[in-house]
Parts: C-alpha cells; structure tokens; sequence
C-alpha cells in the first residue's frame, strides 16, 4: 500500500504494531532523500550562481575547486554544503570527493585563451591532460551522470549561416582546441550506467557574486557605466552570448532529465546571435537608461586581431528537450547596472580580480 501510494522508502523501514513486534523491510535499491552534486570549478564565475540553485532545488553539493578566485562568491556554511579547495589534477583526492555522490557537473579549467596562453603546458595539464582521469574517477566511484561544460568557441570562425552541433571544430586557440579534444574522451565512456553530456554554452554575461569582466557583454557594460564610453574591437564579428541565470538553470535542469533524453549527447546552448556592434548598441541603450543622469554614452570602434565569429544554433536542444533561454542580453545588461548601483563591483576599472588573465599571472601555478 506504501509504495501505490508513492511514499519514499528509506533504506530500512521499521515498521512496529500492537500485533508484531516489529518487521523489517530491506530495500535492495537505495532511494536516497537528496541527491549529492559535485562541481567541479564550482567557486567559479558560473559557480558561484549555480550552487545556490542546486541548493534551493534540494540538492546537496560538494564544490570542488583550485580556487584560485577565492570562496566569497559561494554561500556561507550550511550543513548541505561542502567546500574542497583542491586541483582537479590529484585525483586521489578528488576520489575521495566523489564519496556518496550521485552527479558530476564539469565547470573546472583555466578559462579563456589569455589565460591559457600564459602558460600553455601547465593549462593543457589542468584542461586536458587531468580530463580523462577525472571521468575515470567518476566511473569507478559509481557517479551516474557527467555534465561537461564545453564552449561554444571549439567551432572558431565559421561562415555557415548557422552553427550546430555536427558543425566541424575548427579551433583557433590551444584553450578552444583542447576543450574540443576532451569531448571524445567523455563519449567513449557513455553506457547505460553513466550517462554524459556535452554542453557548448556561448558566451556568458550577467552578474556572479565571483564576476568577470573580461566578456563581452559585462565588459562593455563596465566600461559604459564607468567610463561613458564603449570601446568596439572590430564589430563585425558575431558573438553568440547567454545570459548566467539561464545556462546555471540549464545544469540544474539536466540533473533530472530522463536518460535517454541526453545520453551521449550534445548541446550547443546559446541565445540570440548578434554582431558586437549590435551588443554594444544595446549596452548602450540600457545603461542610457539605468543611468539617466549620466547622459549619452559613446560608442568607438577599433580594428581587432580577434578573428572568432560564428553563428550558433540552439535548435537541437530546443526541438530535442524543449529548453530555451528565458533572459535576454538585455536583463544581463540590467543585472549588471543594479550590481553597480549597489556598490557589489568596487573599482572595477582597476581591480585584477575581474579579469581573469591578470589573476592567474599573478599566481604561482605547477
């Protein structure tokens, strides 16, 4: 009668009543109350929005990370909240990590190509040459179900009109290159008990507590709010962007999917396909108007050396589980001028802890 009427069974139920004793059920098939999510890179940009949505969703979760930006973008200690500050290349540790956990979401690498490029051996070890002893690890610890985060920068310049996940990789950078490479090696240990997927994300803009500055979106925000002026790299060249809230919520979303929806699948995610002269048209306007009393900003175009341009696709996941993106450049762009009005981005003209590149530059790496 429990079970017909859908009461969880713990993994041993005690059942006593005046007429026995007691009576023991043992449930073979451990249901467990809360599912434990690992993320891995998960103080991070991206991170630091998602763990508080795996949190309020019910989940518990271990963040795993270098921390190399700190922990102050993360919730403060609860009982549902694990906190590792260690590199994702001792695997005897991250092992130890994976002890109970039901999920892996893969957000760890050193992230951009300038940071990569400061040296490029060490960022291989940490992108690539760790990627495949971690999904090992995974497998040997009985995780079943790995979400990759991958970037929608592995399709480099393309002049397809439209992008999708069968387009080929073409990378113009060692950090796109060896993201595209990891892909692979994730596939061949898809099965019936380890379910991965593949996600290409565009570029990502809005708020974190753990913020960049150094992308597009946020960037042009920055300097139009702080400077009044927007400084376009080229323009012409499309960029593919979406809005933080939505690819945190995308992750969370597929915690839960049904596995035949996603096994060994791939995902490009992204929102609408604008040059970044039209990006910066529409900073423009928004920050006009969170900012009245600045008056106009002024928009400068410059040539770049930044040939990336593609135009990315998201109807596979659209037509396949019915996901979209539900904000717009736009709310990003709006996230980012309440996050100014309320002084959470002190000296963000100056301050190294906003841009990437400056960070790991400063930080003494093996």
């Amino acid at each position: 009668m429990l079970l017909r009427l859908g009461f969880p069974f713990p993994d041993r139920l005690h059942i006593q009543t005046k007429k026995y004793n007691f009576l023991t059920y043992v449930i073979n098939k451990e249901i467990p109350l809360k599912k434990k999510i690992l993320v891995a890179g998960g103080a991070g940009y991206v991170g630091c929005v998602l763990v508080p949505k795996l949190l309020d969703a019910g989940y518990e979760v271990v963040v795993y990370d270098l921390m190399l930006f700190g922990s102050e973008g993360l919730p403060k200690t609860r009982s549902d909240l694990q906190v590792i500050s260690a590199d994702l290349r001792d695997i005897a540790t991250f092992s130890q990590a994976l002890s109970g956990v039901d999920s892996v979401i893969h957000l760890a690498c050193i992230s951009n190509d300038p940071s990569f490029e400061l040296d490029p051996e060490l960022s291989k070890s940490i992108n690539y040459d760790s990627f495949e002893p971690v999904v090992q690890a995974c497998v040997g610890a009985g995780v079943r179900r790995f979400i990759y985060a991958s970037t929608s920068s592995v399709y480099g310049v393309s002049e397809a009109p439209e992008v999708t996940e069968d387009h080929p990789l073409v990378p113009v950078s060692d950090y796109n290159k060896y993201k595209g490479l990891s892909e692979p090696l994730l596939r061949k240990y898809q099965s019936p008990t380890f379910t991965t997927v593949i996600i290409r994300p565009a570029t990502v803009c809005g708020y974190s507590p753990r913020m960049r500055l150094d992308l597009t979106i946020n960037i042009l925000t920055n300097h139009a709010v702080n400077r009044g002026k927007i400084t376009v790299f080229g323009g012409m060249q499309k960029r593919p962007n979406i809005h933080i809230d939505d690819i945190a919520e995308l992750y969370v979303d597929l915690l839960e999917r049904p596995t035949e929806q996603i096994a060994g699948e791939t995902f490009n995610a992204g929102y609408e396909n604008f040059t970044v002269a039209e990006l910066a048209e529409q900073v423009k306007d928004v920050v006009e108007q969170e900012f009245s009393e600045k008056g106009s900003i002024t928009v400068e175009t410059t040539p770049s050396n930044d040939p990336r341009s593609y135009h990315v696709s998201s109807k596979k996941i659209l037509q396949k589980l019915g996901w979209a993106p539900r904000r717009s450049i736009e709310d990003a762009v709006r996230d980012l001028c309440r996050a100014f009005k309320a002084g959470k981005l002190p000296n963000s003209l100056e301050d190294d802890r906003y841009i990437n590149v400056r960070t790991v530059k400063k930080l003494t790496l093996e």
